[in-house]
């Protein structure tokens, strides 16, 4: 059958029948997913980590969504192209090569569960933190520029969990929710900073062993399923209310962290 060697060629593994149709959509909706994610509610871009870890090893999963993730990047930036907000970014840059670097050995010393599933503890107790101090009123109407070193800590943890697990969206979601970016803006910035982080992690992840040929074309035939995602998120985007969009971001990081703890 043409699908299952398609999926045989793309996994590195036989797949018949049911399992074949399942995985393949499982890396449907996971594309379709980052599509979404990229161009409308970001926190959600984690689930498509625990959706491509069902179908392949934990470790080559990350490499392989790697790719669907930039394919993502280039149509958010693409269309949000005038919506970035360039010191904040500036404001995280420090701390993303020691990041990487962290990361980089992570990956490379402990398993990646284990690791994975301490992002998703750590991040679900930023949401409740966050969601606690909504409810106390203790945002300020007007956010204060973060220090230095909380931009410097917010850096070196986006490189880090994105390096591990693909899993930076939580934590710039909590970034740019605390600094008061409004929606449009707040999509643009986040598609701008991944695109760059999600350049320099291939260099990283190739040096791990981690990225193959196949990967690629996995990344092109998954290319119209993030397509028809970012379609549907640019329209939903457009329609919904800042409050709105904030609860719906922070419900998306939440529920990111949660498919990291059980994946």
């Amino acid at each position: 059958m043409p699908v299952e060697q398609l999926l045989a060629d793309l996994l590195g593994r036989d797949l018949t029948g049911t399992d074949a149709v399942l995985a393949a959509a499982v890396l449907l909706l996971a594309a379709f997913g980052v599509g979404f994610a990229k161009t409308a509610i970001g926190g959600l871009g984690t689930v498509a980590v625990a959706l491509f870890a069902f179908v392949l090893p934990a470790r080559e999963s990350t490499a392989a969504l790697l790719l669907v993730l930039l394919v993502g990047d280039v149509i958010a930036v693409t269309r949000y192209r005038k919506h970035v907000d360039w010191a904040l970014i500036r404001g995280l840059l420090p701390g993303l090569l020691p990041g990487l670097l962290v990361g980089t050995g992570l990956l490379a010393l402990l398993s990646d569960d284990v690791v994975q599933r301490g992002i998703g503890i750590i991040v679900l107790l930023l949401v409740g933190l966050q969601l606690w101090l909504r409810r106390r009123g203790a945002a300020p109407a007007e956010p204060r520029p973060w220090s230095w070193p909380a931009r410097l800590g917010v850096g070196t943890a986006a490189g880090t969990t994105t390096m591990v697990a693909n899993a930076g969206g939580p934590v710039m979601t909590l970034y740019l929710l605390g600094q008061g970016v409004p929606k449009h803006r707040f999509v643009g910035t986040n598609a701008w900073f991944f695109f760059g982080l999600n350049l320099c992690k291939v260099p990283f992840s190739i040096g791990l062993g981690l990225m193959e040929p196949r990967h690629v074309l996995l990344a092109l035939v998954l290319a119209p399923a993030v397509g028809l995602g970012a379609w549907l998120g640019i329209s939903v985007i457009n329609r919904i209310r800042q409050q709105a969009f904030e609860l719906a971001v922070l419900g998306a990081a939440a529920l990111s962290a949660v498919a990291l703890v059980l994946t």
